[in-house]
């Protein structure tokens, strides 16, 4: 069950009326069943794992929270972890190490008899399983108290406008919304309306649209570097519209329940540096990396390698780079058992640590001219050009995302700088529609990136703004692509 379906639509709007008629305490039993009902529809055979996840960090947080002796409170943490990560790496990972495990034995000539299982990965559990641990986490660092309801704390895990592909909630966010009774107000009503609508819009018409562009080039025997250009150009936009399509649309929902998720995208094709991109793109999951995994690696190997000093450089650069990579390789993997998303990992680690070495330089630089940090001339075209250049900085992240091997990684790059040719007609049957279906995204998006703010459709005169829902729905209706096919990120 998709968001973009006749059976969510119809799912949706008898729980919403029932939602609106029930007092809090009955909505809340409303939206545990709903949000098991809509898990259920994928495979219910996975509903299983989604309870005794749900179950398991439930009284591991609530033993956590009486226990005062540091050993147990360790031993519930230890338990919570170790169950929700050989459940992700079981089914999510067990055949990708089984199969690279031989191949490493069958480079040094022993052979290795691995079992491999065609292993089913239950949707959303990247996400789900995320959410109980940083849920743990924080109890066990006592930065929250434990939920003392069992059905509210499995509303938490199992509400279904995120559950599948996030955004990736927290606990002092979302418990509380749970906890106490909702009122739903207008506002909310005319944003959740309009998030649903634009979400729809970027699913429908721009990302499904564009797929077929991309798919045509990932999976063409010999493009050229011209039309590897304009696939990659495809991508970036349906991987922009389809995922922040579905958070839209989760948001969208919540809204109209009286509940407000977190904001997963912030125009991040307008951005200068990869730090920026990170702060804009899927915020939620580079928050979490960052609170659950950078800082407490990088609080780990300061104190191993203070005041070393390797090679003459600064510790707190080592730190920095070493918690970075290591960071991004486990959120690469995290989207895919695949090299290419290990890969893609390595890739997003060495931009930020470029793009923050590079910066400190810049800055010491210009303090050593000046005295102070000025502004440079030309600032505006100097952004401009810094906007251009990571926006194609991240579509050659896209490549290495998208590809199939890392075979096609290598070809696809070749292409680009040796054989960037234009093929006759690739204009016309590639280009031209790259414009139509994503020129009316870009439009809105830059609109809302030079006014920063994401409501900024809401600021403009009414004629105006209705004009733009017209224009939305009438290109939806007549353009959009109303298949029904699943979000990118649901595989995750």
């Amino acid at each position: 069950m998709v968001f973009n379906s006749l059976h969510f639509a119809g799912f949706f709007v008898v729980v919403y009326a029932l939602y609106r008629a029930l007092p809090h305490r009955g909505q809340n039993w409303l939206l545990l069943l709903a949000s098991y009902y809509f898990y259920a529809a994928w495979d219910w055979r996975f509903l299983g794992l989604l309870v005794a996840s749900t179950v398991i960090d439930f009284y591991c947080a609530r033993f956590m929270a009486i226990q005062e002796a540091p050993v147990r409170r360790r031993a519930a943490l230890l338990v919570s972890l170790a169950f929700n990560l050989a459940m992700l790496g079981f089914f999510k990972y067990f055949n990708f190490f089984a199969e690279n495990l031989h191949a490493v034995f069958a480079a040094f000539g022993f052979r290795l008899d691995v079992v491999t299982l065609r292993v089913l990965l239950p949707i959303g559990i990247s996400f789900y399983t995320f959410i109980t641990m940083s849920y743990v986490i924080d109890v066990y660092r006592r930065q929250i108290e434990p939920a003392r309801s069992l059905r509210d704390f499995a509303v938490f895990v199992a509400y279904f406008p995120h559950l599948v592909a996030g955004p990736i909630l927290r606990a002092p966010v979302l418990l509380p919304q749970i906890v106490m009774p909702r009122r739903v107000t207008r506002e909310q009503v005319v944003e959740g309306l309009w998030l649903i609508g634009y979400g729809f819009f970027k699913k429908v018409f721009v990302a499904d649209s564009l797929a077929y562009l991309a798919d045509g080039v990932f999976g063409a025997a010999h493009p050229t570097g011209f039309q590897v250009l304009l696939g990659l150009y495809a991508f970036a936009f349906q991987i922009y519209g389809d995922f922040s399509g579905y958070s839209d649309m989760a948001r969208g929902t919540s809204k109209l329940m009286g509940i407000e998720l977190n904001l997963n995208f912030r125009f991040p094709y307008f951005v200068r540096t990869a730090q920026q991109f990170w702060q804009h793109w899927h915020i939620t999951l580079s928050t979490w990396l960052r609170d659950y995994l950078f800082l407490p690696m990088a609080y780990a190997l300061s104190r191993r390698i203070d005041g070393v000093g390797w090679l003459g450089v600064r510790d707190d650069v080592w730190v920095y780079a070493l918690a970075t990579m290591g960071t991004m390789l486990i959120g690469g993997l995290w989207h895919g058992a695949a090299w290419n998303f290990v890969l893609w990992g390595a890739y997003q680690g060495v931009l930020l640590v470029v793009f923050t070495l590079t910066q400190q330089w810049g800055r010491r630089r210009q303090r050593r001219r000046t005295g102070r940090a000025g502004r440079r001339p030309l600032a505006g075209v100097a952004a401009a050009a810094g906007v251009v250049g990571m926006f194609h900085l991240t579509c050659y992240g896209w490549l290495i995302f998208r590809a199939k091997s890392t075979g096609q990684i290598g070809q696809l790059t070749a292409a680009l700088f040796t054989r960037f040719d234009p093929t006759p007609g690739a204009l016309e049957t590639n280009g031209l529609p790259l414009l139509f279906y994503a020129g009316p995204l870009l439009a809105v998006h830059a609109f809302e990136a030079y006014k920063d703010d994401l409501s900024a459709v809401f600021s403009l005169p009414v004629v105006v703004r209705y004009s733009i829902y017209a224009a939305m729905l009438y290109l939806t209706v007549l353009f959009g692509d109303f298949a029904g096919s699943q979000f990118i990120y649901f595989q995750f």
